[in-house]
């Protein structure tokens, strides 16, 4: 596929350079031409450069939470543009969103989001060779076809058999509408801090791969009246094609062999600007242990982290590799099964709420993703790492409504109750090298963690919400140290975010 890409990606290079010459003499007819091919918005709102250049642009989602690790066998949405924009402060209203994909614009692409293997690189292409002015893109959006239908042309085919453009369809064979809120007129936003590398620099006669990677594991939520609701969680970054993956195999210490029978979370990490190991994307290992992201944003350095419980209920320690450097195969990554009365793993449950600040007296409602953290040592120094969930864990909360909420809960507050289903022992390390890599064996005694919860305004991309965005717990709910224990659910402190909007 790639191959014959990229010999149409010539042919059209040469249409560019006849077009950028046109509009060098002086042809004002073909202005608008030269200003965007398929788009609607001006060369002058768009480039900061001169001349042309083409894009290619492709989607992935390796979902770790499909069935048998969640409920999921499949999520559909509908993709009508793809679009990018050079400000970094431009809203769904602003001029100078360019298509990068404008046969969507006639012919919306319906896809299954959990239709990518676990080690397949690319879900889809969404449109290649698209001509482009030069210029530093700081922003990109997907704009879907709204669940009503609209005015505008609907795909060929529709999966959600009534249930709009854009379901899920869970295990039992049952199909769910994902609304979309205002999403289907504002699109959904990759802000330029989900930019991977920074902004999608596009030259002059210059072919440019840009990849969007759609979580889809995190961005849907269950609201309290049992309805999804689709809160997008996108990256993008400028890729080389097949050259920038991480692949390896994970496999019990012991045994050398596959985890059967269970399930093994593998994901890629990066440090956030607090210094924490948060996940940039996540996959379940095949049936022999293999995983595979790609591509990647070119010139990153990733930490992998695995977690894994087998078919007999036995959990694994969480395992880290770090400085894990695209374009990768890292090999056997070995996972050390917990031993004695460590063998299933610790649940904690706890509260989220959520305070408006227009009025104390008035609940807020929030969007907010919870996680569980443990410290790792490296030859560098410590660093707090994020554990990946697993089985029936949820850390996606829509925080709307006052209904069950504990009684230590601040009054007048919305709620929402999180499960995270974590290993209760503590990680195996392990640096990156081009040799043989060893990992720590994990550390007896006590196993604390941390709960960090990040608020965030609905619908809004990942725009950070609340007086203070993001609140770490270290303790339990009686002012204990937070150390996982298998057995019965341990309640972290409860996380109160004020001043939410």
């Amino acid at each position: 596929m790639r191959r014959s890409l990229r010999s149409s990606r010539n042919r059209s290079t040469l249409v560019f350079w006849i077009v950028s010459l046109l509009c060098a003499v002086g042809l004002a007819a073909l202005l608008v031409s030269c200003g965007s091919v398929g788009s609607s918005s001006s060369i002058s709102s768009t480039s900061t450069g001169t001349g042309m250049g083409t894009i290619n642009v492709s989607m992935t989602d390796p979902p770790s939470c499909a069935f048998p690790n969640g409920n999921f066998t499949h999520v559909f949405i509908t993709i009508r543009s793809v679009q990018a924009n050079i400000s970094s402060t431009a809203d769904h209203s602003s001029s100078g969103w360019q298509e990068l994909a404008p046969q969507l614009n006639n012919q919306p692409m319906q896809i299954d989001l959990f239709a990518a293997g676990s080690n397949t690189c690319l879900l889809t292409m969404l449109g290649s060779n698209t001509a482009l002015p030069a210029g530093s893109y700081q922003q990109i959006r997907l704009l879907l076809v709204a669940n009503s239908g609209g005015s505008g042309p609907a795909p060929s085919t529709n999966n959600c058999n009534g249930q709009g453009f854009n379901c899920v369809v869970l295990h039992d064979g049952t199909i769910h509408q994902l609304d979309l809120s205002s999403q289907a007129n504002t699109g959904l936003k990759i802000p330029p801090g989900q930019i991977v590398g920074g902004p999608i620099s596009v030259g002059a006669g210059q072919d440019v791969d840009l990849n969007i990677d759609f979580n889809a594991c995190a961005s849907i939520i269950q609201e309290g009246n049992g309805q999804y609701r689709l809160k997008p969680v996108l990256t993008a970054g400028q890729v080389s094609t097949n050259t920038t993956g991480i692949s390896g195999k994970i496999v019990d210490s012991v045994t050398k062999a596959p985890i059967v029978g269970g399930t093994v979370i593998v994901a890629l990490e990066r440090q956030d600007n607090t210094g924490t190991d948060t996940i940039f994307m996540q996959a379940a290992a095949d049936s022999s242990g293999n995983f595979n992201f790609c591509p990647l944003p070119s010139g990153a350095v990733f930490d992998v982290v695995v977690v894994a419980i087998n078919g007999a209920g036995v959990a694994y320690n969480a395992t880290v590799e770090a400085g894990v450097p695209g374009g990768t195969n890292v090999g056997n990554i070995l996972l050390f099964a917990e031993t004695g009365s460590l063998l299933g793993p610790a649940t904690f449950q706890g509260f989220v709420t959520a305070t408006s600040g227009t009025s104390p007296a008035t609940p807020a409602t929030i969007d907010a993703l919870v996680s569980a953290i443990q410290t790792v040592t490296l030859s560098s120094g410590s660093r707090p790492v994020t554990i990946p969930a697993e089985g029936n864990s949820v850390a996606n909360l829509n925080i709307a409504a006052k209904t069950s909420c504990p009684v230590s809960a601040p009054a007048n507050t919305n709620c929402a109750q999180y499960t995270l289903i974590e290993p209760a022992s503590n990680p195996s390390v392990a640096t990156f090298s081009t040799g043989t890599v060893t990992f720590s064996t994990p550390a007896t005694g006590s196993v604390p963690f941390s709960i960090r919860a990040d608020a965030f305004v609905p619908l809004s991309g990942g725009t950070t919400d609340c007086t203070t965005p993001s609140m770490t717990k270290t303790q339990d709910s009686l002012g204990n140290p937070l150390n996982a224990a298998p057995g019965a659910p341990i309640t972290p402190r409860e996380i109160d975010f004020l001043g939410c909007s």
